[in-house]
């Protein structure tokens, strides 16, 4: 892994007098940052929803953060840049179930000795209540410059937090993403405005620097690279975010660590006066970390500091689990596991996400007629939300939950025109299926090249999809078919109800949709019905006060036995192309 060093000079006002540090500042100093990002709850080395166990947690960044501090002459700052609040059963029980205790990730990230995190998308999407208490519960600042409260004008986090570092002052700056009331209900983030990260970058940094004169800004960004680098994450899915372009516009930044993207970074982008600004992302799930070192040294002769700024991305594999961490947890850890290994009933054969990915299947088949269980509804949307999950015969655990739903989304009822129902689909099918103009076409849309060469991963050899399989949103409760010899926007023939009703064009429908799908995310709605962002909430008949997770228990519960069986309500033509082609396909996208 390589290791960049770039010489920086900065010059600053001593303020008892020039060309010698003061007695509060030293000679020499080097501060070691260490950072973490997109955790998703994965706090110990186990994996709550197969109860196996895990690469990366928290427990083994722990080891290492322990033996940087233990270094002599070397400060340690640790920071991470948001998203831990969802994904593992761990953090869901403390969200949802066991709410009057402590909540687990403040408790454990005050144990281990954060000095700052940045808010998360999936920070907001636990709720009011679960940040609340998390912000509440933490010994370190929660940071988003970018979102102000709308009642008082005022962030509604903490913009940023000024760390003291023997004499030395160090920044650090929380920006979120701003998509957020693209992707989530507003109940959740209700009374906020999440504002556009590169104004709000420019205004905070040139307070901070006039009021706080720093010695060091570091930007904490819950947000993709960016445009200027160009790249995918490991799920193939294409974040083209701000960290990049705040890198490349917004003068005073000396450092960036970036998350949200999953990916792991270790670059330098050259800033907007010239500086190079150095960017880190510590990819997920603590398999990683971002270690930045600043070295200093006073230069008497110019009165300034001489820095030297090196990073690394260091696998954390080689790490063992601090065992004290594990020993200090071990009854939560083990209330946590018979959670999820309580079974809620039985699956009489095998369900995967990976028939998903080419038609009708029971893995998401099985939310389509929940959906319309629930809300009575004319119409579901669903998509498969894990892209390779199976849930294998026999019972059923809380934790298979997580397999099969793995956000906290809410059930929305929405209004559809008949003729927005069809436009929707045309939009999921056009950026899900290729065209196919003969049977050894590929039949989905993958990542490609320059040269239109798809996109090979090099662990396995197996191809990237273009899209996130959670935006493959398919319809339950009308017949029709997807014809893939024919362009985008013209593919989907709507037959009839699955009832047997006419389809009407005109006629307004009921429909199921989660939340995620009706805040706007993917741009269904927007782009693929046609309706405006402002007009989403007029269509809003209803909404779950839960997320479906909690009502797939219950109903799965209540049922006993689920028999799972596509409801094959609709196909692609042609059938032969097709059959031909998913065979071929399962190969290019599973190495097994």
């Amino acid at each position: 892994m390589r290791k960049l060093k770039f010489l920086l000079l900065y010059v600053f006002t001593a303020s008892l007098f020039f060309g010698c540090a003061t007695s509060d500042r030293p000679e020499t100093l080097s501060i070691s940052i260490i950072a973490t990002s997109d955790v998703h709850g994965l706090l110990f080395p186990w994996d709550f929803t197969g109860d196996v166990p895990a690469d990366g947690s928290l427990a083994r960044v722990y080891s290492y953060v322990k033996e940087q501090r233990e270094k002599p002459g070397t400060e340690v700052i640790l920071l991470d840049a948001g998203d831990i609040l969802q994904g593992q059963p761990l953090v869901y029980y403390s969200n949802f179930i066991d709410t009057a205790r402590v909540h687990i990730v403040p408790e454990v990230m005050n144990r281990i000795g954060y000095d700052a995190i940045v808010v998360g998308n999936h920070d907001i999407e636990a709720g009011p209540a679960v940040y609340g208490k998390v912000v509440d519960e933490s010994y370190f600042p929660w940071l988003a410059a970018n979102v102000v409260n709308t009642a008082t004008g005022k962030p509604w986090f903490e913009p940023y937090t000024v760390l003291d570092i023997k004499g030395v002052k160090v920044a650090v700056i929380g920006l979120t993403t701003p998509m957020v009331t693209e992707w989530l209900p507003e109940q959740l983030w209700k009374g906020m405005e999440f504002k556009e990260i590169r104004s709000e970058a420019e205004r905070w940094m040139q307070l901070i620097l006039e009021e706080e004169k720093p010695d060091i800004v570091i930007g904490l960004f819950h947000e993709g690279m960016g445009e200027t680098v160009s790249d995918v994450a490991e799920d193939g899915v294409s974040y083209l975010s701000g960290s990049g372009m705040i890198a490349s516009a917004v003068p005073g930044f000396d450092i960036i660590i970036t998350g949200h993207d999953h990916r792991r970074w270790d670059t330098w982008i050259d800033g907007p006066e010239g500086a190079p600004v150095y960017v880190a992302g510590p990819g997920s799930h603590g398999r990683y970390v971002a270690e930045v070192t600043v070295d200093l040294e006073f230069n008497r002769k110019e009165g300034r500091y001489d820095r030297i700024i090196s990073g690394n991305i260091i696998s954390m594999q080689g790490y063992d689990p601090d065992r004290g961490l594990l020993s200090e947890y071990e009854g939560r850890i083990r209330e946590v596991r018979e959670y999820v290994s309580r079974k809620i009933g039985r699956l009489e054969a095998d369900m995967s996400s990976r028939e998903s990915l080419f038609g009708s299947s029971p893995f998401v088949d099985i939310v389509h007629s929940l959906q319309l269980d629930m809300t009575g509804a004319d119409i579901s949307f669903a998509a498969p939300l894990s892209y390779d999950a199976t849930l294998e015969k026999g019972y059923l655990t809380v934790g298979d939950m997580f397999s099969l739903y793995r956000f906290e989304n809410y059930l929305y009822t929405m209004e559809l025109y008949g003729s927005e129902i069809k436009d929707y689909l045309e939009y999921s099918y056009g950026n899900w299926f290729n065209t196919m103009q003969s049977k050894d076409d590929l039949l989905l849309r993958y990542r490609t090249r320059e040269d239109d060469s798809p996109i090979i991963l090099d662990s396995g050899g197996t191809y990237r999809l273009a899209g996130a399989s959670f935006d493959f949103d398919s319809a339950a409760g009308i017949d029709y078919t997807v014809d893939v010899s024919r362009p985008a926007g013209q593919r989907v023939t709507v037959l009839r109800m699955s009832s047997g009703e006419p389809f009407n064009a005109d006629r307004r429908y009921r429909v199921a949709i989660n939340s995620y799908r009706g805040s706007g995310g993917g741009g269904h709605l927007e782009h693929g019905a046609g309706l405006s962002r402002s007009g989403f909430a007029d269509r809003l008949v209803s909404s779950t006060s839960r997320d479906l997770r909690h009502y797939l228990m219950e109903y799965i519960e209540r049922e006993e036995v689920i028999h799972p069986v596509a409801l094959n309500n609709w196909k692609v033509l042609p059938e032969k192309w097709h059959r031909k082609a998913k065979e071929r396909e399962m190969g290019l996208l599973f190495s097994n």
